[in-house]
Order: C-alpha cells, then structure tokens, then sequence
C-alpha cells in the first residue's frame, strides 16, 4: 500500500497572505479597523506596534484562531492562493496544516521530542515509521537541530533548555510542511543566544516558508524581516520595506514609536 503523504494545500501564489477591508470586534469593541495589506511569498514581515495595538490578534486571524474566542467577529477577507480563508467549505485542518503558529512561550507536549515531531503527521495520517523517521530528522534539520538531539529523540522535550524547547516547536510545527509560519513574539522569553539562534533560523526557512513574526523587540525586526508593518490602536499606520520603515517612514506616529518618544 502507498504511503500517505499531506497533501492538501492552500497553493500560495506570490502574495502569501492577502487581507482586505479587515474589521474585528470582540462584542461592541472594535480591536482591528480597516487593515489592507499584502504579505508578500518568500519574506519575513514583522507586526510592531505598542502592547494592545492588535498586532497579535490579526495574526492569529490569519489561522482562525480567533474562532475559539467567544464573542469574535470578522468581516473583510483573508486570502491564500486565492482563497478566502472564512468562507463556506474551508477545512479548519487543511488551514491549520498550512498555517503554522509558534507562540511566545515554549509549549512542547509532554512527551518525547520524536513524539513531539510526529504528532502532527500522525494526525494526518502517516503511520509508516521510516517516512515518520525521515520527517523527525528533516524538520530537526530545517530547525538547525538534528545534531543537538538526534541521540535524544526518546527524551523528554521537557528535558530541553528553553531556547531548545521554542526550537522544538518551530520543528514541530514544520514536521507537517506548511506554507505560513505564524510566530506570536516566538523569543521574549529566550536569552540573547537563543534569541540569536531561532533569528538566524528564520532567515534560512524563508526560502521555502513565508514568515508573519510578531515583536516587541524593534531591533529584532530591523535585523530579519523584509517588509514591517506599524500597528497603532488596532489601525495599520504603515507598511514598508523594513529599511524604509526604520530610515524614512512616511507617518509620524511611525518615527515617533521607532525612536522611543511613545510606546
């Protein structure tokens, strides 16, 4: 019998992420307003903007998370490969395949760090031990990792340093070959070392994932993405070219935020 592979894709076309005339309100409040903006294929593009701005809740739009919290409501349109993420007969899985997410803090699963990687192929159907093998060490590898833990695969991931852990993660939310990695402020509670390992990280998966990265951390964004979005009171107030963004914004409220005079 033919192994089965994952197969269902959203095919991202050069515009990974295409958000149109984006409302969100959680009852009568109204945390997004009117967001339109293009993630580009193949790019890192960095969320910045003060605590509450709504960086972190348009992110999580981008898997549906924001499902899950009572009250939501959207309106306006995310498209991948042309497809309008919220509309009829779209398969939260298949979605969610696709869409990665990492979060800010480390959240392995109890378990061993083969078992980690392999739960989500599992879930989606692989059960053939040298295909799950080969994915264990392909998503150890893209997650620069293979040779801190191929010796460790039946050890706890709650043995791993934390910085390990979040890289544990990426790995794991690898193993299922999406399309989008979603990363909520993925090193705000790592060490400068690990900060600099999973940054470096994200500049090598770029070639083959398109990466949305929420941060805090300005000069981090300054660093890995190509393109920033500033996020100000649930409104875009500008999105650039990194360089453009740091160098020369166009919006005052931008130069304001980036050089410390709010925020």
């Amino acid at each position: 019998m033919k192994e089965k592979r994952i197969t269902d894709k959203f095919e991202v076309t050069d515009v990974a992420v295409s958000m149109k005339n984006v409302n969100l309100y959680y009852g009568a409040f109204q945390a997004l307003k009117n967001i339109n903006m293009d993630v580009a294929k193949g790019e890192i593009t960095a969320f910045i903007g003060p605590s509450g701005c709504g960086k972190s809740t348009l992110l999580k739009c981008i898997n549906r998370m924001n499902d899950l919290v009572e009250g939501c409501r959207i309106e306006g349109t995310f498209e991948i490969g042309g497809r309008n993420i919220y509309g009829a007969g779209v398969d939260l899985q298949t979605l969610r395949r696709n869409v990665g997410m990492v979060f800010q803090k480390p959240n392995p699963f109890p378990v061993s760090v083969y078992d980690n990687i392999t739960y989500g192929p599992r879930l989606y159907g692989i059960r053939d031990k040298a295909t799950l093998s080969a994915i264990v060490e392909d998503s150890l590898k893209r997650a620069a990792m293979w040779d801190e833990l191929k010796d460790r695969l039946d050890k706890s991931a709650l043995a791993l340093s934390g910085g390990q852990q979040q890289r544990l993660c990426i790995a794991r939310a690898l193993s299922v070959q999406p399309q989008i990695l979603l990363m909520d402020e993925p090193t705000s509670a790592l060490d400068p070392i690990s900060t600099g390992k999973i940054e470096e990280l994200c500049a090598e998966l770029k070639e083959k994932v398109t990466i949305i990265i929420v941060t805090h951390n300005m000069q981090q964004a300054a660093r890995i993405s190509d393109k920033t979005g500033f996020f100000l009171l649930g409104e875009l107030i500008e999105y650039a070219s990194t360089e453009k963004i740091f160098s020369n914004p166009e919006k005052e409220q931008t130069e304001r935020y980036i050089t410390g005079r709010f925020g």
